[in-house]
């Protein structure tokens, strides 16, 4: 089945079956568990490297303690999300339920890296006092995101479709799929051989002979590739084998609470890295929704924030959480199973140690083409679920993404160069034609700042206009405070943004006194199934 039909339109699943016997295992659920657990491979390998290349902390201490507490913390998670997965198959009586994706956020890794952990690191040339400010933040993430289970699902009644979906698009664009493209096409003959197997494999019918999972055949392609074309190294691998040491999860409790001592400077960006997380997974619970499976928003939150705390107990400044791409994995035929053996899968492999062999047989351009076919499926849904006449403000939605990561890859630049935009000042960098002091007010706080105007935009396109002024006296309140458009949370962090949201909710309120404000919009509801 097409991706489009399946996950637009959740009136395409099965009629409820009273009582329906919930297989364990199906041929979808291991092309799933091949995307998924590629998927979680790519992003633990990435953050074992910031943790040792970046923060100078000992590979023995990030293979014996970081990766067996993550391991923890995906184990006990992919359970839960399984046990939640079968349980509203049971209850709908339907046997198509596809499990929420779990795995350690890859925003969040290089915040923590890069926002906690460095700076405390150049400062104190001290690599554990780093880890531990990173274990307090991981805690303090996971605390608000509990908090935010008790919110959540009055936020979700409240924000339009289109604004949750446009977000999510938006950090799937970028964030999820922009990088991957960039690896695959530094090494194009390797990538693209393998994006065309998952492309066929998941958007279309055509199925590999004896029914091969097609991210099985995708990975073993491309690595035959790399390593024929000598883009791996056999003594890499042969270091790698050798240095294989057995992690057993062992608590952290003295650098946890030692980190905790020490919060009040953290606070800045753990407030709105924690509202970031539940307001994320608002979105990914949406998007699950919107291809059929509807899930408790606040039981998601709950297990997100638990995740993260335990994960920082055991050792791990990486909190987990569910995942963007729920529509992927159910479109690739995944149901509950896939969910938990992936999860097993790498817990499994964080015990054993194994993430350095594997970084040194498994091309990366060979591994990451799963995340392009993410950012793609995402970003299609965030359009097909939606009314035509809201594809407007899915959009809006997903401009601050691209602000925020426009304005990354400067900063990232100059830093290479050995410079700020501080540095080079605005008049400099605007005659280079960036316009780099809007693109980073825009991009601060992104998923917030999305939800804002795509709720916006999708009253407006409605014309609720006198519901468009309450959203911008939102915008207003999170803009003055430092929650949206400002480096960090304070009292006046940026009045001017925050009047400009007061005058554009005026404007509103103008148009809301208008005769034509009373015609009502008809939405076609059919437009939201396959694109019409």
């Amino acid at each position: 089945m097409s991706a489009t039909a399946e996950t637009t339109s959740p009136a395409a699943n099965p009629s409820p079956t009273p009582n329906p016997r919930i297989p364990w295992w199906t041929r979808g659920d291991t092309n799933a568990f091949f995307g998924l657990g590629f998927n979680i491979l790519v992003n633990v390998l990435t953050l074992t490297g910031l943790m040792i290349g970046v923060v100078k902390i000992p590979a023995d201490d990030v293979l014996g303690t970081v990766l067996p507490a993550l391991g923890v913390a995906l184990i006990l998670g992919n359970v839960y999300y399984t046990f939640l997965a079968r349980r509203l198959a049971r209850r709908e009586g339907r046997t198509d339920v596809t499990a929420l994706p779990y795995g350690p956020s890859v925003p969040h890794m290089f915040i923590v890296v890069f926002v906690v952990m460095l700076p405390v690191y150049l400062t104190t040339k001290d690599a554990m006092q780093a880890w531990e400010a990173g274990l307090a933040w991981a805690f303090m993430i996971g605390v608000i995101v509990m908090i935010g289970a008790f919110v959540g699902p009055y936020v979700r009644r409240l924000t339009p479709r289109a604004a949750m979906l446009g977000t999510l698009a938006g950090i799937s664009l970028t964030f999820i799929a922009m990088r991957p493209a960039g690896q695959m096409w530094d090494a194009a003959w390797i990538g693209l051989p393998v994006l065309g197997i998952i492309l066929i494999g998941f958007f279309t019918d055509v199925r590999l002979p004896g029914n091969i999972p097609v991210g099985l055949a995708a990975l073993l392609v491309g690595t035959a590739i790399g390593w024929i074309g000598g883009f791996m190294s056999v003594p890499d691998l042969t270091a790698a084998v050798s240095d294989i040491a057995v992690g057993i999860p062992d608590q952290r409790f003295d650098m946890l609470f030692s980190g905790l001592g020490h919060l009040a400077p953290l606070l800045g960006t753990a407030i709105p890295l924690g509202v970031y997380n539940f307001t994320e997974a608002m979105s990914n619970v949406e998007s699950a929704a919107a291809a059929g499976d509807s899930y408790n928003l606040r039981s998601v939150l709950l297990a997100d924030g638990a995740g993260a705390c335990i994960g920082a107990a055991f050792g791990s400044p990486f909190p987990p959480a569910v995942y963007i791409g729920h529509p992927g994995w159910k479109d690739a035929g995944g149901r509950a199973g896939y969910s938990l053996a992936s999860g097993v899968a790498i817990g499994v492999l964080c015990f054993a140690g194994l993430f350095g062999v594997l970084e040194a047989l498994l091309p990366v351009p060979a591994i990451v083409p799963i995340l392009l076919y993410i950012g793609l499926l995402i970003g299609a849904q965030a359009f097909q679920a939606v009314p035509r006449l809201h594809a407007v403000a899915v959009v809006a939605a997903i401009l601050p993404n691209l602000a925020q990561w426009g304005s990354g890859l400067i900063d990232n630049a100059l830093s290479a160069a050995g410079t700020t935009a501080d540095k080079v000042g605005d008049a400099a960098l605007g005659n280079a034609g960036l316009v780099y002091s809007g693109l980073t007010t825009l991009g601060q706080g992104a998923v917030l700042v999305g939800l804002i105007l795509g709720t916006i935009v999708t009253f407006i396109l409605d014309k609720k206009f006198h519901y468009a002024a309450i959203a911008c006296g939102v915008g207003a309140v999170l803009s003055f405070i430092g929650l949206i458009h400002a480096p960090e949370v304070a009292w006046a962090a940026n009045p001017a943004v925050a009047l400009g949201y007061l005058f554009f909710g005026l404007i509103c309120l103008a148009y809301w006194f208008l005769p034509g404000a009373r015609i009502p919009v008809v939405v076609d509801e059919a437009d939201v199934v396959a694109g019409h």
